[in-house]
């Protein structure tokens, strides 16, 4: 017997949001989401849904009207972030910061989807020492583009 579900990994996140079926549009849109299923009640309101995202599941329900607001903040790594970047900002979501190359070896990029969620969009384009990333810090081209990632506003 597996603890973990086949097709899980061990941390699964949750996407709570009052348009839980508008999420899974724009997920489907923005990073090519396949909805594995949804239970809705008598409302019509979704109590439970499940999308894959590359090999990640991603759980999603419907807020109640009461609750404040949740968004999600999550990492998704690709094979090509600039454009997973484009693809999610033309599926309607706001570039946050564009893509750059950070001194640990990722290209990161972040997206505020339609419904408030954050996303990290990355790629690993090279694998870098921890002297090397050391030394990056002090660089002025890794230390510019940390101050660049670091000062964008989200909750704007």
């Amino acid at each position: 017997m597996n603890a973990i579900p086949e097709g899980y990994t061990t941390v699964t996140p949750w996407i709570i949001s009052p348009d839980t079926a508008g999420v899974i549009a724009y997920l489907s849109a923005a990073f090519d989401a396949v909805e594995l299923g949804r239970v809705t009640d008598d409302e019509g309101r979704i109590g439970h849904a499940e999308v894959r995202i590359g090999n990640a599941m991603v759980m999603l329900f419907d807020s109640r009207p009461e609750w404040p607001s949740t968004p999600a903040f999550l990492r998704l790594y690709v094979p090509d972030a600039d454009a997973t970047h484009r693809q999610a900002v033309a599926a309607g979501g706001t570039s946050v910061t564009e893509v750059t190359h950070l001194a640990w070896g990722d290209r990161v990029g972040r997206v505020k989807d339609p419904f408030g969620n954050l996303w990290w969009i990355q790629s690993r384009v090279e694998e870098v020492s921890e002297e090397e990333m050391v030394r990056r810090m002090s660089d002025p081209e890794f230390t510019k583009a940390m101050e660049y990632v670091q000062s964008a506003r989200f909750f704007d």
